[in-house]
């Protein structure tokens, strides 16, 4: 159980249910840490608080850290206060112990980022200047750090000088986006930070105005005339984004990229931008994994830039999966390791370890139970839900009904359909599942908030049976 030496000393605070799996996690890690596991005298670590951990443990035992389940609700600090070592929350699951010791040996700053979103909000000319601050306030909390305002085509934007005066009031920096030569020059003279397009026929709008321009080739795919512009900027000495522009797959996919890294083997100095819509737009598959590709490309060519739009339905998560995955590619560049083993923040389908326990662990937990509560589980097998009246296996749900006699409950049949078909959903997916837990969809979904000091509220089902048995 221990190492020679100065091995750190953790002690582990478990429940009844957990101890002997905990135990046989850590004999099988052979960590390089001096280990020990005390049972605080509850059934399951969703149940353990403060209170009862400083009830029933009187000392540290020993050890440097005191580590406590993940899904314990207690006070960290007042229980690092009151012990005089750091307590800290573990994995949800037993078996990600051995997991979450190897990620915490090489942890990254997951806050640093090193590419830019501009956030093209498409529609602005049909827009208030309200709306425009109210959609730019939105994008940034997602992750945008450049407000694009996008101008269309025979479309008056008679509020373009206010708009632009409006969002740099508010401290936003700002792109404008517009093929009308005249607009550009409006929006710099308002006071943007960047203007989308410039090409090698209107480079006299650089002179005119402090903004910054980002360089496209006049002809779709012309790199001769991008670099001609390049140079004319270059001679003057004025700093500008370029973009070779990105295509649609089966539009010129592959040669576009191409056109990326030649650029940036001829100039490793140039600061690029990159427009990954035209990917996520026009591809009907979930974005997550778009994403991540398009910001690893990124990365490898050390573009600091990109232009992100959001239209379809299907993409409405891209701003916060494009944050997740810049900060993703820049821990795991900055670490020199592969992009793994970071975050699961883009991994909204399925999980890569979903099923924690195996089914002959669960059927040890229910030979166990001695209440007629019902607990429900998900292994590789199916659905498991079992009592003390029995242990129940299915992969489709509504074979348990006739075998869970719920008959003249509504609120516990309510509350355990409810729970049932989110565990099935798990199942059918691979993703993890805990009951009375959300399941985690990544960046995919807003996470619903969670305290983890205190104990969850009762649930609607028990506080309304409650209420009723209390009138």
């Amino acid at each position: 159980m221990s190492v020679p030496g100065m091995a750190e000393k953790i002690l582990f605070l478990t429940g009844h249910l957990a101890e002997p799996r905990l135990k046989a996690v850590l004999e099988g890690m052979k960590p390089e840490f001096e280990w020990r596991v005390e049972d605080i005298g509850v059934k399951v670590a969703a149940l353990m608080t403060e209170d009862i951990i400083m009830r029933r443990l009187e000392d540290a035992r020993g050890a440097d850290k005191i580590l406590l389940p993940g899904r314990c609700r207690g006070d960290l600090d007042k229980l690092s206060a009151h012990y005089g070592v750091p307590v800290e929350r573990g994995p949800d699951e037993v078996k990600d112990i051995p997991v979450f010791f190897g990620r915490a040996r090489r942890a990254s700053d997951m806050s640093k980022y090193d590419i830019n979103i501009f956030a093209e909000i498409i529609d602005a000319t049909a827009m208030s200047v309200e709306d425009i601050l109210a959609s730019a306030e939105d994008y940034s909390h997602r992750g945008a750090d450049v407000i694009d305002l996008g101008c269309l085509p025979d479309t008056p934007f008679p509020h373009l000088e206010d708009t632009v005066k409006a969002l740099k009031e508010y401290g936003y920096k700002v792109s404008v986006d517009s093929a009308d030569p005249e607009e550009l020059l409006r929006g710099g003279r308002a006071g943007a930070d960047y203007l989308l397009s410039l090409d090698e026929t209107r480079l006299h709008i650089a002179d005119e105005v402090s903004s910054v321009p980002v360089l496209i080739p006049a002809t779709h795919g012309d790199m001769d005339s991008l670099r001609r512009a390049m140079a004319v900027l270059d001679e003057k000495g004025l700093p500008y984004l370029a973009d070779p522009v990105l295509d649609p797959i089966n539009f010129g996919f592959m040669t576009s990229l191409e056109r990326y890294a030649q650029l940036r083997r001829e100039r490793p100095d140039v600061d690029i931008l990159l427009g990954t819509g035209n990917l996520t737009e026009l591809t009907e598959a979930d974005t997550t994994g778009i994403t991540a590709t398009l910001i690893g490309i990124a990365s490898e060519l050390n573009i600091k830039n990109v232009l992100v739009v959001q239209v379809s339905p299907h993409t409405r998560r891209t701003y916060e999966e494009h944050d997740a995955a810049r900060r993703l590619m820049f821990a795991s560049g900055a670490d020199g390791e592969l992009p793994k083993g970071y975050t699961d923040e883009l991994l909204g389908l399925h999980a890569k370890r979903p099923f924690p326990l195996t089914p002959e662990e669960i059927a040890e937990n229910a030979a166990a139970v001695r209440d007629k509560n019902f607990r429900i589980d998900v292994a590789e097998d199916g659905v498991h839900i079992y009592n003390r009246d029995g242990h129940h296996v299915a992969e489709d749900i509504f074979e348990f009904f006739p075998r869970l006699d719920l008959e003249g409950d509504a609120g516990h049949a309510f509350y355990l359909a409810a729970e049932l078909a989110k565990a099935e959903i798990a199942w059918r997916l691979g993703k993890r599942y805990a009951q009375d837990e959300p399941l985690d969809w990544g960046v995919a979904a807003d996470k619903p908030s969670e305290d983890r000091t205190r104990l969850k509220e009762a649930g609607h089902t028990l506080a309304i049976k409650k209420k009723r048995e209390e009138s």
